[in-house]
C-alpha cells in the first residue's frame, strides 16, 4: 500500500507527460452554456470557453485564456469540454464571441493562450 508521499510523488512524476498546451490556433465558434464539465452553471453573458477534449483533460478547469482575432482580444475562463472540437479549436459563450466578431460570421480562426 502506498503512503501519501509515495502517491503524490507518483502523480507529480507522471504529470509532465500530460502537459497543458499553453497556446494554440484553431477555429472558434459559440454555444449556449449551461452546466459545464467543470461543474459550473453559466449563461450566454458569461466570458467563458469550452476547449477540445484533448486539452481539457489536462486540468484546465477555472484557468484563464486570452483569445485573439484580427486585433481584438477577450479573456475567458475554461469551464467546459468541447467533444466536437479539434485539438486547437474552442467554443466561446455568445458574449465572448461577440467581442471578437459578429455572431453572424459563425466561425473564426483565432489564436489563444493560457494565462
Amino acid at each position: 500500500m502506498f503512503s501519501k508521499l509515495a502517491a503524490l510523488t507518483a502523480i507529480f512524476t507522471v504529470l509532465p507527460m500530460f502537459a497543458v498546451a499553453q497556446s494554440g490556433t484553431g477555429d472558434a465558434t459559440f454555444f449556449n452554456p449551461g452546466l459545464g464539465a467543470c461543474g459550473f452553471t453559466n449563461s450566454d453573458s458569461d466570458p467563458i470557453v469550452a476547449v477540445s477534449s484533448q486539452i481539457f483533460n489536462s486540468g484546465l478547469c477555472g484557468r484563464q485564456m486570452n483569445v485573439n482575432f484580427q486585433g481584438r482580444s477577450v479573456t475567458v475562463t475554461v469551464v467546459d469540454s468541447c467533444p466536437g472540437c479539434g485539438p486547437g479549436d474552442i467554443d466561446l459563450s455568445p458574449s465572448a464571441f461577440s467581442q471578437l466578431a459578429d455572431p453572424s460570421v459563425g466561425r473564426i480562426q483565432v489564436q489563444w493562450n493560457i494565462v
